[in-house]
C-alpha cells in the first residue's frame, strides 16, 4: 500500500518542522509536576534518549510557569506549554517555550485569546489549537447534544477561522476523543475543510497495552489515509512507552525508518530457544541505535534463514546450535551461549557501517504531491458506517 500524505501547511516548532513534507514527528508529555524542576528535567532526558522529538509540560499555575526557563535550558528538543483556563499563564509561557497549546473551550473571552496571539507573534512561535471531547464549548454541546465528531470539528474550525480573522495562521490543530471512531471521524471532517497541520491522538486511550492497541488502530487508520503531521500516543504509563509505541506505529506503515525493527517468530512447540526473552533483551540493549535496521530472532535453525530473509541481520537457533545470517545468507555458526552477545556486537557494527555510508537516521516520508484517499472522496464512508457531512462555513 502506498500512502500519499495529505498536503498541509508547514509550521516550525523550535527546530522541528511540522506539516508539508516534514517527517511525521513523535511527541509526548511529561507526567511529572512541572513545579518539580529536577523531576521534570530527569523525565525529559529519558524521553530525549528514546527519540522524543517534542515534549509538552503542564502549566497549571504561576509556580509551574516560573519553572519553564530552567526546564527549557536543560532540553535539546522543543518545549510546548499546555495551558488551560488562565490565559495569563500562556502569556508567561510564550516568553520561553517553542509552542503554546490552548483549548478554545476553556481559555475564556476572545480578548484573552487575542493577548495570547500577540504574545506568540512577538516571538514567532505557533499555537496548537487543542480541541477535546471533554471540554467543548457549551453552545456546541447544546447544538449537538453530546461531544460528537461534528461538534469537535466545528469547534476546531470555528477557532481556526477566528484566528484567521485577526491574521494569525501559525498553528497546528488537534481534535481528540477517547473513542476511536469519534476521533477518526472528527479528524476526517476537519481535514476535508482545512489544510493546517494536524496533531493526531486518541486521548485517554488507557493502560500501556489497551492504549497502545486503541492508538495503533485509530492513528494507523488516519495515517493510512494520509492524515497526521505529528502524533502523541496517550497512555496511562511511563511517557517513554508513548514514544516507543509512536515510532512503532510509524515504522509499521513505513512512514518513518528509525532504529531497529525486531522480527521475532511467535514461538511454537518446535522452538528450542527462549525467543521471547531474547527479542525483548535485544530491543532493550539496542534502543540507543538510530540507524534503521531489521533484526530477526528466530527459534528454528532449519527454517530461520528463510523466515528472516527480509532482515538485515539475524540469528536462529535450536538443538544446541546457533547461526548468524545477513540478508538471508549464512555468515557463520555460533555457540548457543554466545548467540545474543554476537548478534548485539554485529548489529552495532552494521549500524556504524551504515552511518559511515551516510544512511543513518533517515526518516523518509512518502512524497507529498497531494492527498489521494483510498477511495473517491464522495464514496468515502466514516468509520461509523455513514457518510460524514461537510460542515458549512461561517
Amino acid at each position: 500500500m502506498h500512502i500519499t500524505r495529505r498536503k498541509t501547511r508547514q509550521i516550525q516548532v523550535g527546530t522541528v518542522k511540522i506539516g508539508g513534507d516534514a517527517p511525521i514527528s513523535v511527541q509526548s508529555m511529561c507526567s511529572t509536576d512541572t513545579r518539580d524542576t529536577k523531576a521534570t528535567i530527569d523525565q525529559i532526558r529519558q524521553l530525549e534518549a528514546v527519540g522524543c522529538e517534542l515534549i509538552r509540560v503542564a502549566v497549571p499555575d504561576e509556580e509551574a510557569a516560573a519553572a519553564l526557563p530552567a526546564i527549557k535550558a536543560a532540553m535539546t528538543v522543543p518545549l510546548i506549554a499546555d495551558i488551560h483556563f488562565d490565559h495569563r499563564l500562556a502569556l508567561k509561557a510564550a516568553q520561553v517555550v517553542d509552542c503554546v497549546r490552548i483549548n478554545p473551550g476553556n481559555i475564556g473571552a476572545w480578548w484573552k485569546v487575542e493577548e495570547v496571539i500577540k504574545a506568540v507573534n512577538d516571538r514567532g512561535i505557533p499555537i496548537r489549537v487543542g480541541v477535546n471531547g471533554g471540554s467543548l464549548e457549551r453552545p456546541l454541546l447544546d447544538k449537538y447534544g453530546w461531544p460528537s465528531p461534528e461538534a469537535l470539528a466545528e469547534s476546531a474550525l470555528n477557532a481556526v477561522r477566528a484566528l484567521e480573522d485577526v491574521g494569525f495562521t501559525n498553528m497546528k490543530v488537534s481534535l481528540k476523543a477517547s473513542d476511536v471512531h469519534h476521533a477518526i471521524d472528527a479528524y476526517w471532517l476537519f481535514s476535508r475543510q482545512s489544510d493546517y497541520p494536524l496533531h493526531i491522538g486518541i486521548t485517554e486511550a488507557g493502560t500501556a497495552m489497551t492504549g497502545a492497541v486503541k492508538s495503533s488502530i485509530g492513528l494507523g487508520w488516519l495515517l493510512s489515509q494520509g492524515i497526521g503531521d505529528t502524533l502523541r500516543v496517550s497512555l496511562a504509563a511511563d511517557p517513554v512507552e508513548e514514544v516507543k509505541v509512536g515510532f512503532e506505529i510509524l515504522k509499521s506503515l513505513e512512514l518513518r525508518h528509525r532504529g531497529i525493527n525486531v522480527i521475532a517468530c511467535p514461538t511454537c512447540g518446535r522452538v528450542e530457544i527462549d525467543v521471547v526473552r531474547m527479542a525483548n533483551e535485544l530491543e532493550k540493549k539496542l534502543g540507543h541505535i538510530k540507524t534503521p535496521l531489521n533484526v530477526s530472532v528466530l527459534g528454528c535453525v532449519v527454517n530461520g534463514i528463510g523466515e528472516g530473509k527480509e532482515a538485515d541481520i539475524g540469528i536462529a537457533g535450536g538443538e544446541g546450535k546457533g547461526i548468524l545470517f545477513k540478508k538471508g545468507k549464512l555468515v557463520r555458526k555460533v555457540p548457543m551461549d554466545q548467540l545474543m552477545d554476537t548478534l548485539i556486537q554485529e548489529v552495532e557494527l552494521l549500524a556504524k557501517e551504515k552511518e559511515a555510508e551516510g544512511t543513518a537516521g533517515s526518516s523518509p516520508n512518502h512524497p507529498v504531491d497531494g492527498w489521494e484517499p483510498l477511495m473517491p472522496e464522495t464514496e468515502q464512508p466514516s468509520t461509523l458506517g455513514r457518510r460524514i457531512p461537510v460542515l458549512p462555513n461561517r
